[in-house]
C-alpha cells in the first residue's frame, strides 16, 4: 500500500466521523455557504495578479514538518498582497497538519478565490468546502473514476463552486476529461512515491484541451520556470513548499514574485 492509498484509506474514517458529527442541514445553514464563491478564471488571468496559487501548508508525508509555526492569516493576506490568484489551503488532517479553521481564517482575510485542498472521495465533502468558504475543489485523476470526476464536478458546479481537476500522466488526463471542471492542472509530483518532475507538465500541456485553465503544480522553485511554463501555454501555477519552507512565507513569495 503506498501513501495515497493510505491517506484515502484514513479519510474513508475522516468522512465517517465528520457526517456522524456535522449534518449536511448544519452545512447548508453556516454562514459561508449562503455565499457566492469567486470564479476562478477572473482572479487567475487578471493582469493585476501572478497566476501563482499560493499553498498554506505545514507539512507533507514526504518532507514531514515544513512549518510549524506560520499563522494561516498572516501568511494568505502576504501572499494575496503579492498578487497570489488563489489561494491553496490544506486540510487534510494527518497527512499534512491542517484543519478546518486554517480555511476560514483564510477566508476571513481575504478575498481572492480560496482552493479547499484535499482528498475528494465523497460529495459530503465538496459542501464542507462551500460551508466553509472555498471557491475551488480538487478532483484527484488518480483516486476517482471518471464517472466520480464527472458527477463530483457537477455537484460542485450546482453549488457555484470552481473545479480543478489534478492529474499526473497522459492515461490520467485522458479518460478523465469532461465538461464539470474549469481549470487542470499536471501535478509534477507523483503522489505514489513523492517524486518530483517539472517535465510532466512540459509534456502534457499541449494535450489540455484549451477551453479549461492549464495549471502547473509542484517543483516550482525558480522564477525562470514560470516564465517558461507560461511560454509552453500554462495560465496558473501552484506553489506551496517553496514559500512554506522559509522563515517567512510572505516575504519569500514578494522576493520570487519580483523576479517573474
Amino acid at each position: 500500500m503506498n501513501i495515497l492509498d493510505k491517506i484515502v484509506l484514513r479519510k474513508k474514517e475522516e468522512i465517517a466521523a465528520a457526517k456522524a458529527l456535522v449534518s449536511v442541514q448544519d452545512l447548508e445553514n453556516s454562514v459561508h455557504f449562503k455565499r457566492t464563491p469567486y470564479v476562478f478564471k477572473e482572479f487567475l488571468l487578471a493582469d493585476n495578479r501572478t497566476g501563482i496559487i499560493a499553498e498554506f501548508k505545514r507539512r507533507s508525508p514526504s518532507k514531514g514538518l515544513i512549518n510549524g509555526i506560520a499563522d494561516v492569516a498572516e501568511v494568505t493576506q502576504a501572499y494575496n498582497a503579492a498578487g497570489a490568484s488563489a489561494l491553496s489551503v490544506l486540510t487534510d488532517v494527518d497527512f499534512f497538519g491542517g484543519k478546518t479553521d486554517d480555511i476560514l481564517a483564510a477566508r476571513a482575510a481575504n478575498n481572492i478565490p480560496i482552493l479547499r485542498k484535499d482528498f475528494m472521495i465523497d460529495e459530503y465533502q465538496i459542501l464542507e468546502a462551500k460551508a466553509w468558504g472555498a471557491d475551488i475543489i480538487l478532483l484527484i485523476a488518480s483516486i476517482l473514476t471518471p464517472q466520480q470526476i464527472n458527477d463530483f464536478g457537477r455537484f460542485a458546479k450546482d453549488l457555484g463552486l470552481n473545479v480543478l481537476l489534478e492529474v499526473h500522466n497522459l492515461e490520467e488526463l485522458e479518460r478523465s476529461i469532461c465538461p464539470n471542471l474549469d481549470a487542470i492542472g499536471v501535478n509534477n509530483r507523483n503522489l505514489a512515491d513523492f517524486t518530483v518532475d517539472i517535465q510532466t507538465s512540459f509534456d502534457l500541456v499541449n494535450k489540455i484541451p484549451d477551453e479549461f485553465l492549464k495549471i502547473s503544480e509542484s517543483a516550482i522553485s525558480n522564477p525562470q520556470t514560470i516564465k517558461e511554463l507560461k511560454a509552453a501555454g500554462f495560465n496558473g501555477f501552484l506553489i506551496g513548499e517553496n514559500f512554506m519552507k522559509t522563515d517567512n512565507p510572505g516575504a519569500s513569495i514578494k522576493e520570487f514574485v519580483a523576479q517573474i
